[in-house]
């Protein structure tokens, strides 16, 4: 689940000088699931893509995961991650399960960069 702006409108008297919809004011936004973006680099982005690792790894953990490349064609990749359990993904990616599968999408371990949606 994504976080998105929402609004509660003011309700107001016809008589009111400006329009409710201008009025409106932002609620906060509860965060129900982190997302991270993580960067990194691998050996075949096509072999990395094909992979059924990432689902095999993350889906019984209620992570979704969106893919991305370089456009420029470079070894460098990107994922989108929504994790219900930042406990639970911090212990999956330290275990030897993630990274055999690390292995597998020929992931290169010391070019991953992790960043976390404040």
């Amino acid at each position: 689940m994504r976080r998105r702006g929402t609004f509660s409108v003011i309700r107001m008297s016809h008589t009111a000088p400006y329009p409710a919809r201008l009025l409106a004011q932002p609620r906060k936004a509860t965060a129900t699931m982190p997302t991270l973006l993580i960067f990194h680099e691998v050996d075949d982005v096509e072999h990395w893509l094909s992979s059924p690792k990432r689902e095999e790894i993350f889906g019984p953990l209620g992570i979704t995961v969106r893919t991305f490349i370089d456009p420029t064609k470079s070894q460098r990749v990107g994922l989108i991650a929504e994790v219900p359990d930042m406990e639970t993904f911090q212990r999956i990616m330290e275990s030897e399960t993630a990274a055999e599968a690390m292995k597998f999408d020929g992931v290169r371990p010391e070019t991953v960069l992790t960043l976390v949606e404040p």
